[in-house]
């Protein structure tokens, strides 16, 4: 019954990623009318760091979830250490605990300077796309990380799923 339980779960998230899936095509669609928008009206240093700043805004945003999804992991397995738990596997996770920290640290500033960046990219925007332009412009980037995040999450939805159905199979005789 648990395992039916699992499946059925798993079928839904399967679901749900072609959702997303399909909803970032759609997104990607739409940054490429922009993108032949904004080719069009900016002069060529302008378009340029449009498309920089677009291409690192996924950049980013992935490797903060990146980040933050290995570092949750590295605190479950810290939060299950007991008096059993050896001395080397408590330092290795430790080390990684401190290290994954910094990483993050170093990608939220990454971030604070996207974020900075893509004021920039819109005020240069703003000289040249009319208002509705400037909004699907606005709507496209929060869009396109609201999607990243959801994929990852359904990716980490999955595979924990994934995982449990695993033990279950293995447990049974």
């Amino acid at each position: 019954e648990l395992m039916a339980s699992v499946r059925c779960r798993l079928q839904e998230l399967w679901e749900e990623r072609e959702l997303v899936l399909w909803e970032a095509r759609e997104c990607a669609e739409r940054g490429e009318e922009l993108e032949a928008t904004v080719r069009d009206l900016c002069k060529p240093n302008e378009f340029e760091r449009y498309m920089m700043f677009i291409g690192d805004l996924e950049k980013v945003v992935s490797l903060l979830l990146c980040l933050s999804s290995r570092l949750a992991r590295v605190q479950n397995a810290m939060s299950r250490m007991d008096g059993n738990t050896d001395a080397e596997e408590k330092q290795s996770l430790n080390e990684r605990h401190k290290l994954l920290s910094r990483q993050r640290e170093d990608a939220k500033d990454l971030k604070e300077n996207l974020d900075r960046r893509e004021r920039v990219v819109s005020g240069i925007l703003a000289k040249y796309l009319t208002e509705q332009q400037l909004q699907d412009y606005q709507h496209f980037v929060q869009a396109k990380t609201s999607l990243l995040i959801e994929q990852k999450d359904l990716e980490e939805q999955i595979k924990f799923f994934e995982e449990q159905l695993e033990n279950l199979e293995q447990s049974i005789p």
